[in-house]
């Protein structure tokens, strides 16, 4: 007897933004398993950030559905809020506070139960208990973006959206998070879904990719697939024929 299939976490379908008479993202359809890890690349203005806002209700779209977890999200999105979360390294804590008070703060915001447990338990993981009572300026990048993981774990998200993981985080440090990364989602079957120019860390960590192409999907499938499919060595010399030379060009 075969095992039910799991409805999928994310759908996506005919998702369009437009800003005035330019289409950021212009109908797109994609979906994203439960459990698994997506990644969403393109360019500059390939409208990956614009997608990922749209999917968290931070944007509207123009036109196009989007279901997370079941729920529709231009409904009923806080039904699902506290089950999601976001990190990016680009957006950055309150400087003045320490380390400890923000995750503190975010996990009143959050609801968190045991909250002061649960920091000291991503302290010790992501390896910043050092850290707790430090002002947040005085970190460096890279601490900083092991501080804002472990803020978007707080709640315990069953889908994860993350920006460039991990950026500004020497190599050593980055492979740490990315391991990291990948045992959380075993350990806890949560879904994520990523925007990176790191095509060797999508290449390692990734079940499937969107390529995104002047707020079009040009192509998608797993990381070995998109190399065969384009006859390339790796995901890189995948992205950079798509970016150059667009999707039917690089395959013909």
């Amino acid at each position: 007897m075969n095992s039910p299939v799991s409805p999928p976490v994310i759908e996506v379908q005919d998702l369009c933004k437009r800003f005035g008479a330019v289409a950021a993202v212009d109908g797109i359809d994609f979906q994203v398993a439960r459990g698994s890890i997506t990644a969403l690349l393109g360019g500059n203005g390939a409208g990956k950030t614009t997608t990922i806002a749209m999917l968290l209700g931070l944007l509207l779209p123009s036109r196009g559905s989007i279901r997370v977890l079941g729920e529709d999200m231009l409904r009923h999105r806080y039904r699902v809020l506290g089950r999601l979360n976001f990190t990016s390294p680009y957006v950055d804590l309150p400087g003045r506070l320490s380390v400890a008070e923000n995750l503190n703060v975010y996990g009143r915001l959050y609801g968190v139960p045991g909250r002061h447990q649960r920091i000291a338990e991503l302290a010790e993981e992501l390896d910043f208990t050092h850290l707790l009572e430090r002002a947040y300026r005085t970190l460096s990048a890279g601490q900083k973006t092991r501080v804002a993981i472990a803020k978007a774990l707080l709640n315990r998200p069953e889908v994860l959206f993350l920006d460039e993981p991990t950026a500004s985080l020497d190599p050593d440090t980055a492979d740490r998070m990315r391991r990291y990364l990948l045992d959380y989602r075993r350990r806890h079957d949560t879904t994520l879904f990523m925007a990176s120019h790191n095509m060797a860390e999508v290449e390692r960590m990734c079940d499937q990719v969107i390529l995104m192409r002047a707020g079009r999907i040009v192509d998608q499938g797993s990381p070995r697939e998109l190399i065969d499919r384009y006859g390339q060595a790796d995901l890189e010399a995948v992205f950079l024929t798509v970016a150059r030379n667009g999707a039917e060009a690089a395959r013909a």
